[in-house]
């Protein structure tokens, strides 16, 4: 079974077009559980309307349904809590002028 680790290592996959940044970087992850080779991720978006929710669902699946052992991925996306720059990490940060 995959650990926490590597779900979140696979997730770094999915980059977000238009700033050029990953998810985890970005702070867009809030949550990852595994049971049983099952793997749940819950992400958001800088915005409610931001238009590649799907886009990004499809991406973690691909990227995490690679990782050896894993039966089966479930994205979901939420706005609650709300994401902030604050979220990001010192790097991304950086990397935008934050």
């Amino acid at each position: 079974m995959p650990s926490v680790e590597e779900v979140t290592e696979a997730l770094t996959n999915v980059i977000d077009p238009e700033l050029g940044l990953d998810f985890v970087e970005l702070g867009l992850i809030y949550d990852v559980e595994i049971e049983d080779g099952q793997v749940h991720v819950t992400f958001t978006l800088t915005s409610p309307g931001c238009p590649i929710g799907p886009q990004v669902s499809e991406q973690i699946e691909e990227f995490v349904g690679e990782l050896d052992d894993v039966a089966s991925v479930q994205s979901t996306m939420v706005f609650s809590p709300p994401w902030s720059p604050e979220k990001m990490s010192e790097e991304a940060k950086f990397a935008l002028g934050f």
